[in-house]
This record gives C-alpha cells, sequence and structure tokens, in this order.
C-alpha cells in the first residue's frame, strides 16, 4: 500500500511573479532528488520561473511511482500510465490557475516513467504546456494526435538499454508523420541516466529552438531534425529564436 504523499517542492522565483512554471517529474522508483540536476540548470537559466517538483503519487518513502502497479504488463502500462497522465493534467491546470499562468508559459520536464506520463498529459489536455523536455523513457504507447499547442523535445542516451533509442526514433518519426513539433537528440556513450550532456542540450533546446507554430507563421514549414552528439560536446540545430524565453 502506498504512504501519504509527500508535498511537492517548490523553488519560487527569485522575485516578483512567476514568469514561467516548470513541473519536473522524477522517474520510477526515485524521488526528486533524482532531478536536483536539471532543477538547478532551469533555475540558472529561468530566474523567475516556478519550479514543481511532484512526488510520485504511489510507492513508499523515496520510493516513489507515477503508476499505480509496480511492474505491470505491458498491456497493463498503457492504461496505467494513460491515468497518471490525466491526473497530472489536472493537478498542472491547478498550478496554472493558483498562479495565473497559462499553458504557453509552462513546461514538463520528465525522467523515464515520468517522461512517459508527461506525454500522456501533453496528449491528453491540448495546450497543458508549451513544452515537454522527455528524458530516457519508454514510452507507453504511440500519440494518436500530435499535441498541437506543445514542442516535445526526446532527449536520449545512445547507450541506454533500459529503454533504447530505437523507441525514441520510432516515436519521434510517428510525431512527424503526425505533423507534430519534435525534436529529438541523442549523446554518445550515455546510457539510463539523467546525463549532464542531456541537461545541457535541453535548456539550449528550451532557449533556441523556435516552436513549429510559430515558426511556419513566418517562414513555413521547417525540417524536422534528429542531432547526435558527444557526451562531451552538444548540438542544437534546427530552428532559433532569441534566448532566455521559453516561447
Amino acid at each position: 500500500m502506498s504512504e501519504s504523499r509527500p508535498e511537492p517542492l517548490i523553488i519560487e522565483p527569485f522575485s516578483g511573479a512567476p514568469a514561467q512554471l516548470f513541473v519536473v517529474l522524477h522517474g520510477e522508483s526515485a524521488a526528486p532528488d533524482q532531478v536536483l540536476g536539471l532543477v538547478a540548470a532551469i533555475r540558472q537559466a529561468f530566474p523567475q520561473a516556478l519550479i514543481v517538483q511532484p512526488h510520485g503519487p504511489f510507492g513508499a518513502g523515496a520510493t516513489r511511482r507515477w503508476i499505480a502497479r509496480a511492474d505491470p504488463d505491458a498491456e497493463a502500462y498503457v492504461g496505467l500510465v494513460a491515468q497518471a497522465g490525466t491526473v497530472l493534467a489536472g493537478e498542472v491546470r491547478a498550478l496554472q490557475r493558483g498562479h495565473g499562468l497559462t499553458g504557453e508559459q509552462t513546461a514538463l520536464a520528465g525522467f523515464s516513467e515520468g517522461a512517459a506520463v508527461a506525454l500522456e498529459a501533453v496528449c491528453a489536455d491540448a495546450g497543458l504546456a508549451g513544452r515537454a523536455l522527455l528524458f530516457s523513457t519508454r514510452f507507453a504507447t504511440l500519440p494518436q494526435a500530435a499535441p498541437a499547442l506543445t514542442t516535445l523535445h526526446l532527449l536520449h542516451g545512445a547507450a541506454d538499454r533500459v529503454a533504447p533509442v530505437d523507441q525514441a526514433r520510432q516515436v519521434h518519426g510517428h510525431l512527424a508523420d503526425l505533423g507534430g513539433d519534435a525534436t529529438l537528440d541523442m549523446a554518445s556513450g550515455v546510457g539510463h541516466e539523467l546525463h549532464d550532456a542531456l541537461i545541457r542540450q535541453s535548456i539550449a533546446r528550451l532557449q533556441t529552438y523556435l516552436p513549429r507554430r510559430s515558426w511556419e507563421a513566418v517562414m513555413g514549414s521547417p525540417d524536422i531534425r534528429i542531432d547526435e552528439y558527444d557526451a562531451d560536446g552538444g548540438a542544437s540545430d534546427g530552428p532559433s529564436g532569441g534566448g532566455g524565453t521559453l516561447h
């Protein structure tokens, strides 16, 4: 049986009202301290952001998960992740209402199981978030439709054996076929971890990538890109705009 869910960790803006909302989700069998490196990078790049780190609703102590059952079979996993995504969407909407923020000012970020749930949330609720950072996850299923108002940034270790990168390629290609806005960045030599190279690239995507919906209004449809880079280096190809803002 799950213990009572701990309160989320909240980092307030340096001063004044928040300009952005980041909701950062840990992976399975983990806790918010798993994503502290990512949170620190977001804090540095977006000092006016409100950063919320929820604990997964299920589990005990520091071992939390986002879905109601541990180790479900593949069929059950699909339904459990969809349920978790719907619940997360409701929680994000409540945060937005409480702080006077919109979906366009919101970004979801998740590692492993947290990323799978984040994808389900933005697919279930149109306009929930302008961006989603999806790190190293086994997606529950291929989306039936691409979220039109959300740019999806897939970030993956090329040597990940827990969530093989081939599935990330498949999801990225599927989103492209659906007309979605997605990037895929892969770091060579990186396994199933929230590696610094992936964190750095996620911040670069937030600061320099112009969402497809904005790009098309000015320049027409951009090319969809997959970037591969060494863990000691980086890449941020694709449509770009000014740094420092989410959108």
